[in-house]
């Protein structure tokens, strides 16, 4: 086991943005199922997000004790498939011609904060992934 001292900056800072990955995932959960907007499958997905989100924390722990599968779980599992589901949609929506400004005109309170926390998302997410990835952090998963 590699002790505290040991792990590069990149490393601690790419698991603190995965936590706050993680937190904003479970945000944005709450302020759907708040807002009763989740619909009729609302607790199979709310399960399935605890499986998910769970599953990040478990393995954000092993990238940073050093070990590389749990670095590339994270970086092709939520890094990859993960942002994608998150952003396909908003990009085909874009694609269609709608305006962001249009949209943040019209959004509510409960949206612009799930937007806001998305763009938090996503920007943790990649950022993480582009710290593992670091010369140091390359070094430490050797």
């Amino acid at each position: 086991m590699r002790s505290i001292v040991e792990v590069p900056g990149a490393v601690r800072q790419a698991r603190t943005l995965w936590f706050v990955a993680v937190g904003a995932g479970v945000f944005e959960t709450v302020l759907v199922v708040a807002s009763g907007r989740a619909g009729d499958g609302a607790v199979a997905g709310v399960a399935l997000r605890a499986v998910v989100f769970g599953a990040a924390l478990f393995t954000t722990l092993r990238m940073y004790r050093g070990q590389r599968w749990a670095r590339l779980a994270l970086a092709i599992g939520l890094g990859v498939l993960g942002t994608l589901s998150i952003v396909v949609d908003p990009l085909l929506w874009l694609a269609d011609g709608n305006s962001v400004t249009e949209v943040i005109r019209k959004s509510g309170g409960v949206d612009l904060l799930f937007g806001g926390s998305r763009v938090l998302h996503v920007g943790a997410v990649l950022t993480a992934c582009g710290l593992m990835f670091t010369p140091r952090a390359n070094r430490y998963f050797r």
